[in-house]
């Protein structure tokens, strides 16, 4: 090959081997780790792997310590992969290279194995391989600690969240919290019991307007605030203008909406108060639903009050639903709407609270809601007969 005063001479083939390494190692960059999520990453390193150099990849994923083993993500290209042919260690020259995953710590996460059905991987496509291994790795590290921390986050709200007070024996009651999202890990949707004299309970639900750490923040203080206020034993539109004054007292508390309802077993009833919030649905022994039509007063926070009790009797195997709005919600529809499908499900008759909970995020789909979504259901005990 011939050369001018001052360049490298550059054996035949090794320039253009060189310049389809740089290319390589720019697309691995972008198409590497485009989510921070552990099944992404595997596959998006195998499918580059087979785009570039390889028959064959696939990625083997061990389980974060305590976990259960799991398998990572794999892709096949043209054939499949070859066992026992070359050495899995080589640096080049075999058609099966194998290089391990290693976070950006030193920590070995798992590996990934290439393979050709014939002619031998060469240096340049060896140091792909090294690298493509290389940069998965530190976003797989990247990831797994997101994912911890967002477990210990999820694992927070819902420990403040789905742990309410015991109502008396006579209810029975299931609820679920759900947060917006995988990155919306905290918000301001809650519910609580609370037990009262009489045999009586208190059903609550309520959502703090906004998102993140600090709408949490303030959901945890209107929950103690109401655990505060219900222990006075007021009726529940009492209890929101007592909610309401201590509130507005804060002026950096923000504002927020809520459903009361006290459960009178004894007497067959139930009282209705709401700040500002969806009314509830009762699901009657038949399965089918219907919306309770409330006065609805300003949400807490305002200082303006203006709470009144709705009464009314519970039917023979009744489970009443609360609910935060991101069940029903649906970006650029009308809240009618929204309600509207709520109260057309039939549920199985008989349904309890945990099936109307389990039916009810299910055929609404509540999993995909863009915001957080709590939901509270409780029905009136059985007393076995004499």
């Amino acid at each position: 090959m011939s050369e001018r005063a001052g360049e490298r001479s550059w054996p035949e083939g090794e320039y253009e081997a060189a310049l389809a390494r740089i290319d390589a190692l720019e697309h691995a960059a972008a198409e590497i780790g485009t989510r921070l999520d552990e099944r992404t990453v595997c596959a998006e390193l195998a499918g580059f792997l087979v785009r570039r150099v390889a028959d064959a990849a696939g990625v083997d994923l061990l389980p974060p310590e305590g976990a259960d083993p799991a398998p990572g993500a794999s892709v096949v290209g043209r054939g499949a992969l070859l066992d026992g042919t070359g050495d899995d260690g080589a640096p080049h020259g075999s058609r099966v290279l194998a290089r391990p995953l290693v976070t950006g710590n030193g920590e070995e996460l798992g590996s990934v194995r290439v393979a050709r059905a014939s002619g031998a991987f060469s240096a340049h496509e060896s140091a792909v391989v090294s690298h493509a291994a290389r940069l998965a790795g530190l976003h797989l590290g990247h990831a797994r600690r997101l994912a911890a921390t967002e477990a210990t986050a999820l694992h927070l709200q819902r420990a403040l969240v789905a742990e309410p007070g015991r109502p008396h024996p006579n209810l029975e009651i299931a609820g679920r919290y759900l947060p917006a999202g995988p990155r919306t890990l905290v918000g301001g949707d809650w519910f609580e019991t609370v037990r009262l004299h009489f045999g009586r309970s208190l059903l609550v639900v309520g959502d703090v307007m906004g998102h993140g750490l600090d709408a949490a923040v303030d959901m945890n203080a209107y929950r103690t605030a109401l655990r505060e206020v219900a222990a006075t034993d007021l009726p529940p539109h009492r209890v929101l203008r007592q909610l309401d004054a201590v509130v507005a007292e804060d002026e950096g508390r923000r504002p927020a909406t809520c459903l009361l309802i006290q459960v009178d077993p004894a007497r067959s009833t139930a009282t209705f108060a709401s700040a500002g919030h969806l009314p509830p649905v009762v699901f009657g022994a038949d399965g089918s639903a219907g919306l309770v039509g409330l006065p609805v007063g300003p949400p807490l926070g305002t200082g303006l009050g203006g709470y009144e009790p709705e009464v009314r009797t519970l039917g023979p195997a009744d489970t009443l639903l609360l609910f935060t709005d991101g069940l029903v919600e649906r970006r650029g529809e009308d809240i009618d709407v929204s309600l509207a499908r709520l109260a057309a499900l039939r549920l199985p008759p008989g349904s309890g609270p945990e099936a109307v909970v389990d039916e009810v995020l299910r055929r609404l789909d509540a999993g995909t809601a863009e915001d957080d979504v709590a939901v509270l259901a409780a029905r009136v005990r059985e007393r076995p007969v004499a």
